[in-house]
C-alpha cells in the first residue's frame, strides 16, 4: 500500500520540448495526483514553470501581483503562484512561498500537494508567413486607385507569461501557434493597410521603404498584442506586387526606355538569337537567321524612330506676262504679249507714238515713253524724214 501511495506521487516534473514543436505553452498532466513535496522540477532554456493553486480562495496575504484566472462561466478557478526560470529545484517550502500561502500545508509542510504546472516557451517561433488574402486599394498619386498585394514573414516570442496564460490558455492544456495564427494575420494585415494608406508613397517607391513599413507595423503589433503577453521580435514585409495589368503597363514603358538606345536594341537582339540558336540543332543555320532577324528588326526600329528628311520647297509660280493694248488706226488691239507686241512693232503697227495700256496703268501713254518698252525700238529706225 505505502508503494501504491507513493507511486501516486509525481516525483520529476519536466517538459521535454522539441525544437520543432510549435507549442507556446503546455499543462503537465498530473491527472489528479498529487505532487511529492521534494519532487524535482526541471525547466530548461527558453522554459519558464508557472504553478497554478487549483481552487484555492485569496488569503489577506497574497501577493498583489498574481492574478486569478476565470473560466468561461466567470468563476474563479485558481490563482497564479510561483514562476522558475530555466534550471533544476526541488520543490520544497523555502522554494515555493507563494503557493505554500495558497495552500496552507499543515503537518510540518510535508505533505503531498496539488496544482496544476505549466510551461512557457520562451523562445522565438520563427518563419510565420502572412500575406493579403484579397487585393488592398490604394490610391496612387500617378496610376490613381491601385490594387496591391503584399506578403512577408514574423516572428513571435512570449513576453509575458503570466498575461499569456491568464489572456490565451486560461484551461486549455495546450496553446500552440496555429490557434491564434489567424488572429495574428488578421492584424498584420490591418496593420500593413493603415501603415500603407496613411505613408502617401508611390506604389513604385514602395520597394525602397519596405524597412519603414516593416518597422512602424512591428510598433504597431508590439503594442496590440502586449495585453496579451506576445511580442513581436521580427517583422518583414518580403514583397509588395502590383496587378499583372499594371506590371504590363510598367514593362512596356521600360522597354521603350531601353529602344531609347538603338544600338543596344540591336545587340540585345543579336544575343537572344544566338542564345536561342545555341539550344537549336540546326547549328549555323540558326545562328545566321538568328542574327539577320536581330539586325533587320533593329534596322526597322531606327528607321521608324529616325527623324525624317525635309523635301525641298518647290519654287513659286512664274509672274504672269504682262497684257499689252494698242490703238491702232484709231481702235484698240489686243491684247498682245511681250513677243506679239515686239512684233507689232517690227511690221510697224505700232510705233513710239502709238498709244498703249496695260493693267495697273492710269490712262493710255506713248509707247516710246515707257522704259521697259524702251528695248522694242532699240533696233528700229526712226522715221524717215520727208524729201526737201
Amino acid at each position: 500500500m505505502f508503494g501504491f501511495l507513493t507511486n501516486e506521487f509525481i516525483e520529476i516534473i519536466e517538459w521535454q520540448q522539441q525544437n520543432e514543436d510549435d507549442t507556446l505553452c503546455w499543462k503537465f498532466p498530473h491527472r489528479n495526483n498529487s505532487i511529492k513535496n521534494g519532487a524535482k522540477l526541471i525547466v530548461r532554456e527558453g522554459q519558464r514553470a508557472l504553478f497554478l493553486s487549483m481552487g484555492a480562495l485569496p488569503a489577506a496575504n497574497v501577493p498583489p501581483q498574481m492574478v486569478a484566472i476565470e473560466t468561461a462561466n466567470g468563476q474563479t478557478y485558481g490563482f497564479i503562484g510561483d514562476s522558475f526560470g530555466p534550471g533544476t529545484y526541488t520543490l520544497e517550502t523555502r522554494v515555493l512561498p507563494i503557493l505554500g500561502t495558497l495552500q496552507g500545508w499543515k503537518h510540518g509542510f510535508e505533505s503531498p500537494f496539488k496544482a496544476d504546472v505549466y510551461y512557457v516557451s520562451t523562445r522565438r517561433f520563427t518563419g510565420m508567413k502572412w500575406g493579403t488574402q484579397n487585393p488592398i486599394m490604394i490610391r496612387d498619386a500617378e496610376f490613381g486607385p491601385v490594387r496591391v498585394r503584399a506578403f512577408g514573414s514574423y516572428a513571435i516570442q512570449v513576453s509575458d507569461p503570466v498575461k499569456l496564460l491568464r489572456e490565451l490558455v486560461s484551461t486549455d492544456p495546450a496553446l500552440q501557434t496555429y490557434e491564434i495564427a489567424e488572429q495574428l494575420r488578421s492584424s498584420v494585415v490591418t496593420r500593413f493597410t493603415q501603415a500603407v494608406a496613411a505613408a502617401g508613397v508611390p506604389v513604385l517607391d514602395m520597394a525602397a521603404s519596405l524597412d519603414q513599413f516593416s518597422g512602424l507595423i512591428q510598433k504597431r503589433l508590439n503594442e496590440e498584442f502586449a495585453p496579451m503577453g506576445l511580442s513581436f521580435p521580427m517583422f518583414v514585409i518580403e514583397n509588395i506586387s502590383l496587378p499583372p495589368e499594371l506590371e504590363g503597363v510598367l514593362d512596356k514603358r521600360a522597354s521603350m526606355g531601353i529602344l531609347g538606345n538603338l544600338d543596344q536594341y540591336t545587340k540585345l537582339q543579336a544575343a537572344n538569337a544566338i542564345t536561342l540558336a545555341a539550344g537549336n540543332p540546326g547549328g549555323g543555320a540558326g545562328v545566321g537567321m538568328g542574327l539577320g532577324a536581330g539586325m533587320a528588326i533593329g534596322q526597322q526600329v531606327a528607321s521608324a524612330m529616325a527623324p525624317q528628311a525635309t523635301p525641298p520647297a518647290a519654287p513659286p509660280p512664274l509672274p504672269a506676262a504682262a497684257q499689252w493694248f494698242a490703238g491702232i488706226n484709231g481702235q484698240q488691239a489686243g491684247p498682245f504679249d511681250a513677243a506679239a507686241l515686239a512684233a507689232a512693232v517690227q511690221q510697224g503697227r505700232v510705233g513710239r507714238d502709238t498709244l498703249v495700256w496695260k493693267a495697273g496703268m492710269a490712262g493710255w501713254v506713248a509707247a516710246g515713253t515707257l522704259p521697259e518698252l524702251a528695248s522694242l525700238f532699240a533696233a528700229v529706225p526712226p522715221p524717215f524724214p520727208p524729201s526737201l
